[in-house]
């Protein structure tokens, strides 16, 4: 279907979307759904087995905060999916786990169907962070085809490019969704022109070029085809008029476009690719995955073959079977090949795993994902304040944990360094593993958290050739601050790509060393007043840019153990910033406060009290006004650290320290101390 991408024009040749369904507003979800076969249907027609032509399997991709989850929301509300449940009045549904309500984005991929039309969509909703791009690209493999979600004012961003190489990759031709068309800032026509641009940069196909493209305003609701129809639709919404649009015409479009799955049912053997592991409080282990081929039933004899080689790893047999739509779980009696199922009944399987018939031998092939650019060391908590908050202090509890974690997260690696009571972990971003850390701390752990660290490359061929990971980063900041944002990324070896303007926004596109962006975010956040917004994506390994300066100044460091008081801290306070408060406890080696002029490191006593005697009275301290401190959150403490310090993490605490407490053995440490790039190498 040839599409014509004109600029102010609807394209000529995208056929027109069916709109004789009945209109699916949220305030008519149960109606539209008994009428165009929506979840008003039982729950025992939603567990059938229904042919592979009325299944449709399809991924929403996007750059975040660009309206997935917001999308995902709305049809499920519409087509009737979550009738009868008190999710019907929430908002974010999809967002199910604590950390992801709090801070409003999506960490991990969740599948979810509804029926429409007599066609079962099996949805599959994913993270928009670049931190978490390993869940975007392991979902693809379940899905024939995605729908990639563009704010229609920002346009295509870093994380849209690293998404739409993925689909591209795997030759799936996108459905393109052009969201927030209702903002006044919105520029339909010159962000089509973009993500034209886009596919052509990414070598897309003719056919993969030729994408259906929708227009919507997820948060109220609506979307068409037809650029014409927005303004009126925008206005009748803003109205109060919830009834004059709804999203037929997306699912319609993906009823149509999204090819039906392609795998034998009858006479084939059982296969399925594990993608993701779920937990269940009476069944244990549960494997989600896409059935790739035969019919699996409750009390067929599987097996679990290993990733790669086939393996056998473990025997059983199926005990439960589900389908989740909207929020619910649903059970079945059978499943087959096209179905996005979860399964239990082998207890030790894992992700990229097959689970099979007896019959079946082989593995089913799988894609790696991306490899992490940065790590950090997990190690036990021994500073004099262990032990007094957290449950799971030692070092097995902390390794055991980890591992699990590797389990389900392909995009983290864990590596034994080697020490008895620490543990290398290796991710994709400052971001992923400060989600991680703060995991850890709620379930009761107290650990040592190192800085992050660049994972370097040797050069097959050149032995003393170094590769480091750099990175795409988009900044969209007030042409004020430009200029200070120029010249601190230049200083990191940052090379400005493009510089264009994006209504009263200047949009900065840097090509920069990981390294570089490490401690970044809490200047660019100072340096343009919490008013701009920064996204980066990996982009490749490179040739190692050189050293750049120093960024950070030099700490205060505790010399004694003890309660911080007001008296003492007033007299800090004149040398610098105060990470701490009256009252507060603290120990040798722990970072007190930032000093406000460069040189070494400064020895302070937060503890002295004031003597007491016939002439002056404790009471005066009542007088004393100190600096509001700001609590550290884990992101904050991660990017400021630095080498030689650490971050002590405990279930209500986050305190910075140096590695080594006592000041003479950091002496001695720092006269043998080893490059970065001889020591993490990979």
């Amino acid at each position: 279907m040839a599409v014509q991408h004109t600029s102010g024009q609807i394209r000529a040749s995208v056929a027109r979307i069916h709109t004789s369904s009945p209109a699916c507003s949220a305030a008519v979800a149960s109606e539209a759904a008994q009428e165009s076969g929506g979840s008003g249907t039982s729950a025992a027609d939603l567990g059938d087995l229904i042919p592979c032509e009325r299944i449709r399997n399809v991924g929403i991709i996007a750059h975040v905060d660009h309206g997935k989850t917001t999308l995902v929301d709305c049809l499920l509300k519409q087509s009737g999916a979550l009738l009868g449940s008190s999710a019907m009045q929430e908002t974010r549904v999809m967002d199910s786990n604590a950390i992801e309500k709090e801070r409003g984005i999506t960490i991990l991929s969740k599948v979810t169907s509804l029926m429409y039309r007599n066609h079962r969509i099996n949805i599959v909703d994913t993270p928009g962070h670049a931190d978490f791009g390993g869940e975007v690209e392991r979902i693809l493999s379940m899905v024939d085809s995605v729908v990639l979600v563009v704010d229609a004012s920002e346009g295509p961003m870093a994380q849209t490019k690293f998404v739409l190489t993925k689909a591209l990759a795997r030759g799936i031709h996108p459905l393109v969704v052009l969201n927030k068309v209702d903002r006044p800032s919105s520029r339909p026509d010159e962000v089509d022109s973009e993500l034209l641009e886009l596919f052509l940069a990414l070598g897309a196909s003719d056919e993969q070029t030729s994408y259906d493209l929708l227009y919507a305003s997820a948060k109220e609701g609506w979307c068409t085809s037809n650029l014409s129809e927005t303004d009126a639709l925008a206005k009748a919404s803003a109205s109060g008029n919830k009834k004059a649009g709804n999203m037929v015409p997306l699912l319609d479009a993906i009823i149509r476009s999204v090819p039906h799955p392609k795998g034998a049912r009858e006479n084939a053997p059982f296969s399925m690719l594990v993608t993701q592991l779920e937990a269940n409080s009476y069944l244990g282990k549960c494997a989600l995955g896409r059935i790739n081929s035969g019919i699996v039933r409750v009390g067929d004899k599987i097996r679990v073959l290993e990733p790669g080689t086939g393996t056998v790893q473990e025997e059983g047999k199926v005990t439960k079977l589900f389908l989740r739509s909207g929020v619910q779980q649903i059970e079945m009696e059978q499943a087959g090949a096209g179905d996005l199922v979860s399964l239990s009944g082998v207890p030790t399987v894992g992700v990229n795993s097959t689970i099979a018939g007896p019959d079946v031998t082989e593995a089913l092939d799988y894609v790696p994902v991306d490899p992490p650019t940065i790590s950090v060391t997990f190690s036990v908590n021994d500073s004099p304040l262990a032990g007094r908050e957290g449950k799971l202090l030692t070092s097995n509890m902390i390794r055991d944990r980890l591992r699990r974690e590797a389990e389900t997260n392909v995009a983290l690696q864990v590596v034994d360094d080697g020490k008895s009571e620490s543990m290398e972990v290796r991710g994709r971003g400052e971001l992923q593993l400060s989600v991680l850390i703060e995991t850890m701390r709620r379930e009761g752990f107290e650990l040592s958290v190192t800085p992050p660290r660049v994972l370097f490359k040797r050069v097959p061929d050149d032995k003393k050739a170094v590769l480091e990971p750099f990175e795409e980063i988009t900044i969209d900041v007030d042409h004020k601050a430009s200029g200070i944002v120029i010249e601190k990324l230049t200083k990191r070896k940052g090379e400005l790509k493009s510089f264009i303007d994006i209504a009263d926004k200047a949009r900065l596109v840097f090509h920069i060393p990981t390294r570089g962006l490490l401690g970044y975010a809490s200047e660019f956040k100072n340096d343009t007043h919490g008013t701009g917004v920064m996204n980066h994506a990996f982009l490749r390994y490179g040739e190692h840019a050189g050293a750049f300066e120093k960024t950070r100044k030099s700490s205060m460091i505790c010399l004694s153990t003890g309660t911080a008081t007001s008296y003492a801290l007033n007299m800090i306070e004149s040398r610098g910033t105060l990470f701490i408060r009256n009252s507060d406890d603290v120990y040798p080696g722990m970072i007190v406060g930032e000093l406000s002029k460069d040189g070494s490191d400064l020895e302070v006593n937060p503890t002295k009290a004031k003597q007491l005697t016939n002439i002056r009275a404790a009471g005066k301290d009542e007088a004393i006004r100190l600096t509001p401190v700001k609590p550290w959150t884990l992101e904050e403490a991660i990017a400021y650290v630095n080498p030689d310090e650490a971050i002590e993490v405990t279930p209500t605490q986050v305190r910075l320290r140096k590695r080594i407490l006592d000041p003479q053995g950091r002496k001695r440490s720092s006269r043998k101390q080893v490059s970065d790039i001889d020591q993490f190498v990979d």
